[in-house]
C-alpha cells in the first residue's frame, strides 16, 4: 500500500480530535434543548393526548413515566460517556499497579474510589479477584473493591443525581464508599487467607505491565462513544421497566402505606428490607426507580438505603459467583461485615432524615 493510500485512509490524530469535539458540542446542545422539553411534553402526552384528568391515578403514572424515562436515559447518556472517558485510563493492569504495594490503610480507600470508576460488575469478580491477590494486593484491599464496584457505580449516581438531586446522590456515594473501605479494613483485620481456595495463589496474574501504546485523547473519546453505547444498550430495559413498576407504584399505591412497612417507626424495617433485598436479581438501573416510588410513598430514607445497596451491594449471583474462589466461612463473613454496615446506614439515615 503506497503512502498516499495510507494517509487517506486514516486521518490525522488532530483532525480526528476536531470532528470528535464538533460532534460532541452539536450533541450536547441537542441534549440540553430535549431536556428542557420534558416536563411540559409529559404533561401533554398524560392530559393532552390521552386526555386523562389531572389527578387521576392512570394519569399520574403515564405522566410519572414519561417524564422519567427520557429524563434518565439522557442523564445515563451523558455521563456515561464521560465516565468512559475517565475509565480509558484505568485498565485492569493498571488497577492492579495502582492498588498493589500501598499500605493497607490507604489502599482501602483507593479500591474503594477506583471501584466507582472502573469497568466492572459482578460478572467479573472471579477473574478480578484472582488478578488482585495474585498481583500482591491485600485481601482486605480487594474486598473494598469488590464492595465499591457493584454498589457505587456511575450507574446508580447517575439515576440517583436524575431522581433524588446531588444530596442523596451524594449520601449514597459517601456511604457506599465508607463501607466498602470499613468492610474492607475488617476482613483485612481478620487474616483470613487461609479462607481463599488454594488454586488462586497457585495462578500467575496476567498482563504485569502496561500497554506500551498511549492513548490519545481521540481514543479517549472514542472509548466514551464505545463506553455509552455498550452500557446504555445493556441497562435501557431495566431502567424502563424500573420506571414502570415505579409509574404504577406512584400512580396507584396509597399516600403514605409504604411508611407503615418501611417507616421509621418499624424497628425491623431495616434488617428486613436487608434481607429482601438481598436475593433479588436486579441493578442500578432496575432498582432506583423503584426506590423513588417507594419513597414518593412515605417509606424512610435510611431503610430505602439499605433495600438497595442490598439488592446492589450484596447479591445472590456474585455471592454464588465468588463461591469458586472463596471457601464459605469467607464469604459468610464478607456477607456479614458489609451487612452489619449496610444496617448501620440504614438506622443512622432514618435517625438523621
Amino acid at each position: 500500500m503506497s503512502m498516499t493510500s495510507q494517509l487517506t485512509t486514516q486521518a490525522p490524530p488532530d483532525s480526528r480530535l476536531r470532528r470528535y469535539l464538533v460532534l460532541a458540542s452539536g450533541a450536547l446542545v441537542s441534549w440540553a434543548a430535549v431536556y428542557s422539553t420534558l416536563q411540559p411534553t409529559a404533561a401533554w402526552l398524560a392530559y393532552g393526548l390521552a386526555g386523562l384528568a389531572r389527578g387521576s391515578h392512570l394519569g399520574s403514572a403515564i405522566e410519572f413515566f414519561a417524564f422519567e424515562s427520557p429524563k434518565v436515559l439522557l442523564l445515563l447518556v451523558l455521563v456515561v460517556f464521560g465516565v468512559g472517558v475517565i475509565r480509558s485510563f484505568f485498565t485492569p493492569e493498571r488497577t492492579r499497579q495502582v492498588l498493589a504495594g500501598r499500605s493497607e490503610s490507604v489502599g482501602n480507600l483507593l479500591a474503594a474510589l477506583l471501584g466507582i470508576v472502573t469497568p466492572f460488575c459482578s460478572c467479573s469478580a472471579v477473574p478480578l479477584f484472582v488478578g488482585f491477590v495474585t498481583a500482591g494486593v491485600p485481601l482486605g484491599v480487594t474486598f473494598s473493591f469488590l464492595v465499591s464496584a457493584p454498589m457505587v457505580n456511575e450507574v446508580a449516581l447517575v439515576l440517583l443525581f436524575g431522581l433524588f438531586g446531588w444530596k442523596v446522590a451524594g449520601i449514597y456515594a459517601g456511604t457506599g464508599v465508607l463501607i466498602a473501605v470499613l468492610s474492607g479494613w475488617t476482613i483485612g483485620r481478620l487474616r483470613m487467607e487461609g479462607h481463599v481456595e488454594d488454586w488462586v495463589f497457585k495462578t500467575r496474574a496476567a498482563g504485569s505491565g502496561l500497554a506500551a501504546e498511549r492513548l490519545v485523547w481521540s481514543d479517549r473519546l472514542e472509548a466514551g462513544w464505545r463506553a455509552m453505547k455498550e452500557v446504555v444498550g445493556k441497562v435501557w430495559p431495566y431502567v424502563l421497566a424500573g420506571i414502570a413498576v415505579g409509574a404504577g407504584i406512584h400512580g396507584y399505591v396509597p399516600e403514605n402505606f409504604m411508611a407503615s412497612i418501611m417507616g421509621k417507626g418499624a424497628w425491623w424495617s431495616v434488617p428486613a428490607a436487608v434481607l429482601i433485598g438481598i436475593p433479588m436479581y436486579s441493578n442500578a438501573a432496575g432498582i432506583i426507580p423503584v426506590v423513588q416510588a417507594l419513597l414518593g410513598k412515605g417509606a424512610a430514607l435510611g431503610t430505602v438505603l439499605a433495600f438497595m445497596m442490598a439488592v446492589i451491594g450484596l447479591s445472590l449471583p456474585e455471592t454464588i459467583i465468588l463461591r469458586r474462589v472463596l471457601k464459605p466461612t469467607l464469604i459468610a463473613t464478607f456477607v456479614g461485615v458489609v451487612g452489619t454496615g449496610i444496617l448501620l446506614v440504614g438506622y443512622l439515615f432514618n435517625a438523621l432524615f
